[in-house]
């Protein structure tokens, strides 16, 4: 039996290397690899050996041959396959494991050279995967080091090659050199051409487009869900990124649905809008209480508060690690998950949330937004976009260039806080909004009306006479008075809005005769 060999990442090859010899494998291998496993004492037949002609090209051109790929390619049960190969005196090569050029890190060097950029493009060893893939019945192609130790178990233990195996690695193989040619096509088209020079900004960094005019994702399904939205869908989670929930721990609880995760989502990137320690409480990828505190487990307690009736049942956000006093208030009425950047001291927090079994409890990193894009389906298509960022919030108010006061009456100290803190929360709920806030906590939550007065009435029907003095915020414009006279009778004393309507005018004059403090971010933000 030969196995042929090829890596750029050596994580785990001797100790897999070795296991092959010590089953009484035969090993052919490529340059630095033929070079880690020598230098290990393992016997190694070079690749010049096998084909009859040196490495050439600066090492372009290796295994691209009849005596490597027709070993591969030959279908052990086709008669006339057999016999081209004894004609040619080609051995059979029965287990291929390669992985390619680290083109992605090469891509990702500041500075890198066209041309040297370009010399981290695989061509043989895809070559070599496309070709073990393709004939997955009669040879073993293996492209993960995490699979080392399944792969040599299956060839130690009579009967473990199985079919359904030797198909699960090809489709991991194809899977590997698609993404890679993926990477190559959006790394190229941010390569501008020189049309008069005929340069390929050699020598400049090369910084992926913003949308590419290729998009193609990797995907790698997490698990099966239950079901979709309602049971009668199918549903099923995916992963694309090393971060987010791409990268989630889920320690404890009923198994995720597709709303649990649309919902954990929603309550991440509204926590993720505060440095001081925030907490969410979101039902239907809307937030029915948002707050800030000194604490976290005080500020878990009165965005839960914010409105209780709704927050049963509800999904939690935080923008801390769960310590033992958050732990104690999560489990302190019914939620149904929460997400967290991590536990503090999991021996302690862990026993704690385990009072409640099903509730669900996920840890994770994530990203910064500017590294992030979002992602819908349409029927026939997808829409791509750069992650909403509420930048212009960043700062404390006032003091950011694009905001500004409109109206006769500047806001108070206070009203500027709870201006900023609204802006941040009101660009994450569906439109139209219009939110009522005070400096750390919402009052009520107008989501996703036909019209801003609607959103207005949908707010006080849910806290009444409670909105009397806190501020209010709107994702954009007012087009007509009404919206503003509407905020205005329910108590609010300033708002902030984008600005940007016709009857801008119009609406300054109506928070005039109010005596509201009125604000213009110049961005709008809605949410769909």
């Amino acid at each position: 039996m030969r196995a042929l060999l090829s890596v750029s990442d050596k994580t785990g090859l001797v100790p897999f290397a070795t296991g092959l010899v010590a089953a009484g494998w035969e090993l052919v291998s490529t340059g630095g690899t033929a070079r880690a496993l020598e230098a290990a004492g393992l016997p190694v037949i070079g690749i010049s050996e096998v084909t009859g002609f040196p490495e050439m090209l600066d090492g372009r051109v290796k295994t691209l041959h009849p005596r490597v790929h027709g070993g591969i390619l030959a279908r052990r049960h086709q008669p006339g396959d057999l016999e081209a190969l004894a004609a040619h005196d080609i051995r059979p090569i029965d287990l291929v494991v390669v992985n390619l050029y680290p083109f992605a890190r090469a891509a990702a060097t500041p500075g890198i050279a066209f041309d040297a950029l370009i010399e981290e493009i695989d061509i043989g060893g895809p070559s070599l995967v496309r070709a073990a893939a393709k004939n997955f019945k009669d040879v073993l192609v293996v492209v993960e080091p995490g699979d080392y130790d399944r792969v040599l178990d299956a060839l130690t233990t009579p009967g473990a090659s199985t079919p359904a195996l030797r198909f699960d690695l090809a489709r991991r193989a194809f899977a590997h050199t698609a993404a890679y040619d993926r990477m190559i096509a959006t790394t190229l088209e941010a390569v501008r051409v020189d049309e008069v020079r005929g340069d390929f900004l050699r020598d400049e960094v090369l910084e992926p487009e913003a949308l590419p005019a290729i998009w193609t994702p990797r995907l790698a399904k997490v698990r099966d869900l239950r079901y979709g939205e309602n049971p009668h869908q199918a549903g099923a989670w995916y992963a694309g990124e090393d971060s987010g929930f791409g990268a989630a721990t889920v320690h404890q609880g009923k198994e995720l649905s597709f709303t649990n995760l649309l919902d954990l989502d929603a309550a991440a990137r509204i926590a993720l809008e505060f440095d001081e320690p925030a907490a969410v409480v979101i039902k239907h990828t809307n937030p029915c209480g948002v707050a800030t505190a000194e604490t976290l487990a005080i500020a878990c307690a009165r965005a839960r508060e914010a409105d209780a009736l709704s927050a049963f049942g509800g999904i939690v956000g935080l923008n801390r690690p769960i310590d033992a006093d958050t732990a104690r208030e999560l489990v302190s009425t019914f939620i149904e998950a929460v997400v967290a950047p991590g536990l503090l001291h999991p021996e302690v927090v862990l026993p704690i949330l385990a009072t409640k079994a099903n509730l669900r409890v996920v840890t994770t990193t994530f990203p910064p937004a500017a590294q992030e894009r979002d992602v819908r389906s349409i029927m026939g298509g997808w829409l791509v976009q750069d992650r909403d960022r509420v930048t212009e919030a960043r700062e404390r108010w006032p003091g950011h260039d694009a905001v500004r006061v409109v109206t006769r009456r500047v806001p108070s100290t206070e009203e500027w806080q709870a201006l900023r803190f609204a802006w941040r929360v009101c660009a994450h709920v569906k439109s139209n909004t219009v939110i009522f806030t005070r400096p750390d906590v919402t009052v009520a939550v107008g989501a996703g009306q036909m019209s801003r007065v609607d959103a207005v009435n949908t707010a006080v029907m849910k806290a009444g006479a409670k909105l009397r003095g806190t501020v209010a915020a709107s994702d954009a414009f007012f087009p007509f008075r009404d919206g503003l006279d509407s905020l205005a009778a329910a108590g609010a004393t300033a708002v902030v809005q984008p600005g940007g309507s016709v009857r801008d005018a119009e609406v300054i004059a109506a928070a005039d005769e109010h005596g509201l403090a009125m604000v213009f971010t110049g961005r709008r933000h809605f949410r769909h």
